[in-house]
């Protein structure tokens, strides 16, 4: 009996929104955080911005994040914000 290996093509959709990037320049620390926060707004209503292959938020919220749609800050390397000058 032989091993049968899968390949992409043979790959299901809902399997491939569980890749998460391999990415030296990302951590997957910080997609994990966007994924999760993503996940809480589509499941407080928020419209999905890829179409739904799945009923489960998380997996709709990977997919988003891998796929880049999703944009976030990081506080670490973003610059500071200036405070408004206001005349007195």
């Amino acid at each position: 009996m032989t091993e049968r290996k899968h390949t992409t093509a043979e790959t299901r959709p809902e399997e491939i929104a569980l890749v998460i990037p391999d990415d030296p320049e990302q951590s997957v620390y910080r997609f994990i955080i966007v994924a999760a926060k993503r996940a809480r707004q589509l499941q407080t209503g928020v419209r999905p911005k890829v179409p739904v292959l799945s009923r489960k938020m998380t997996r709709v919220a990977v997919e988003e994040v891998r796929r880049g749609l999703i944009a976030f800050v990081d506080p670490e390397t973003a610059p500071p914000e200036e405070e408004p000058v206001t005349d007195q």
